[in-house]
């Protein structure tokens, strides 16, 4: 009996052993564990979503293009990427110009002509030689003049490509040479206001509000970016941003939400850059 109940205590003594190391480990890989999710929520709040995006200068992004009616040559491009532009700046020249140039010069020539035999006629009316038609005639013609003048002046500031905003250039599709194509002739953006583009699930767009807090990371980001929910679109639309989970969904449907950043200088050179949005949790 006494060597049953030494085994029986060895046993039990090293059964506790055991189960202390276990607890121990348990104990130790808790505390090493990260927390579920990154925006938490706090008694008597909702719980924050997150979302991929991108980011875009206020306003998207603009494709300039050259006139209507179609292709044109571009023979001075003023501008290159990078470039800072002002409302109504002449970004580029097209081939069209000197045509332009000479029909503003041919019409000129024609309404001075057409003034100097209106007076003229309108002379010789007055001392009965010369007829009400013709004088007529060259009031006319005079008003024929001035609408080829002016129409001629149109053409020709078609003939520049002027930016429609202030901004910066982003990306040129067409350089000296070349004809302006589909894309336009090159893109623009106002980076000095930069926002993050969220695209939030469907199911999760009733927690987000207007003046909700947002946090935006990337890799790419020397730190995290801050910002404030500025708009939520009012159009449900299919997901563009898909990160790298084999398993997310790629059929999702979302709404745009615009977070105006804080500071737009980290973001101003990374137009169309993938992020993840993260916004805080609001009260119930």
């Amino acid at each position: 009996m006494d060597g049953l109940g030494d085994i029986a205590a060895f046993s039990l003594a090293f059964a506790l052993t055991l189960l202390g190391v276990a607890c121990t480990d348990r104990s130790v890989a808790d505390a090493a564990l990260p927390p579920v999710s990154s925006v938490g929520a706090g008694p008597g709040s909702i719980p924050g979503v997150s979302a991929l995006g991108r980011l875009e200068p206020e306003d998207g992004i603009r494709h300039v293009a050259g006139p209507s009616g179609g292709p044109s040559v571009i023979t001075e491009l003023r501008v290159d990427e990078g470039d800072p532009v002002e409302r109504g700046q002449i970004l580029a020249v097209l081939d069209t110009e000197p045509m332009r140039r000479a029909a503003i010069q041919r019409w000129k020539a024609e309404l001075a002509n057409a003034k100097r035999e209106l007076a003229r006629y309108s002379e010789l009316n007055t001392n009965r030689v010369a007829s009400d038609s013709s004088r007529e005639d060259w009031e006319t013609r005079v008003r024929v003049a001035e609408a080829e003048l002016a129409h001629a002046r149109a053409e020709l500031a078609r003939a520049y490509v002027r930016s429609p905003i202030d901004g910066q250039v982003l990306y040129v599709h067409a350089r000296e040479g070349e004809q302006v194509g589909p894309e336009g002739l090159l893109e623009l953006g106002r980076t000095d206001s930069m926002f993050a583009i969220a695209e939030v699930y469907e199911d999760d767009i009733g927690r987000v509000h207007t003046g909700q807090r947002a946090r935006i990371t990337s890799p790419v980001l020397e730190a995290p970016l801050t910002g404030t929910v500025d708009w939520i679109h009012l159009k449900v639309a299919k997901q563009d941003a898909l990160g790298t989970d084999p398993a997310a969904r790629k059929d999702a449907r979302v709404v745009e939400v615009e977070i105006r950043l804080d500071d737009s200088a980290p973001a101003a050179a990374l137009t169309n850059l993938q992020v993840e949005v993260e916004f805080e949790p609001g009260p119930r």
